[in-house]
């Protein structure tokens, strides 16, 4: 009786613990833009601190260009110098992760800020 018990309440623990696990997987991914639809390039890679795609196609002649609105950028320096891609990442609906190029520092845990307690 007392296994079962426990049996009972050991499944529910796996299948609740599983099921949060799943929930969170690929929830990352959900708010980035859809895939290019260029024929040119096949294979993607999301570029998470500059929230565009990259050409991960070793058979294209983009391999490792960036692509944000409709066009190619060879490298991060090209980007970067894109009026459309610079408005982009100022504003809100920016996919990525790093502002640090616009001047914007992080704060809290991992970003070396200091907290003294007394």
């Amino acid at each position: 009786m007392i296994l079962t018990k426990t049996r009972k309440m050991m499944t529910g623990i796996t299948s609740t613990a599983l099921m949060l696990g799943l929930s969170g997987c690929g929830s990352k991914s959900q708010g980035n833009p859809p895939l290019p639809e260029d024929s040119s390039c096949t294979d993607w890679e999301w570029d998470e601190d500059d929230g565009v795609w990259e050409c991960d196609d070793s058979r294209s002649s983009y391999y490792r260009h960036y692509y944000y609105g409709g066009q190619y950028f060879k490298n991060k320096a090209a980007l970067y110098k894109s009026k459309d891609f610079l408005t982009y990442k100022n504003s809100s609906s920016f996919k990525g992760g790093s502002n640090s190029e616009s001047g914007q520092k992080s704060s809290g845990f991992g970003s070396g800020s200091k907290s003294y307690g007394g």
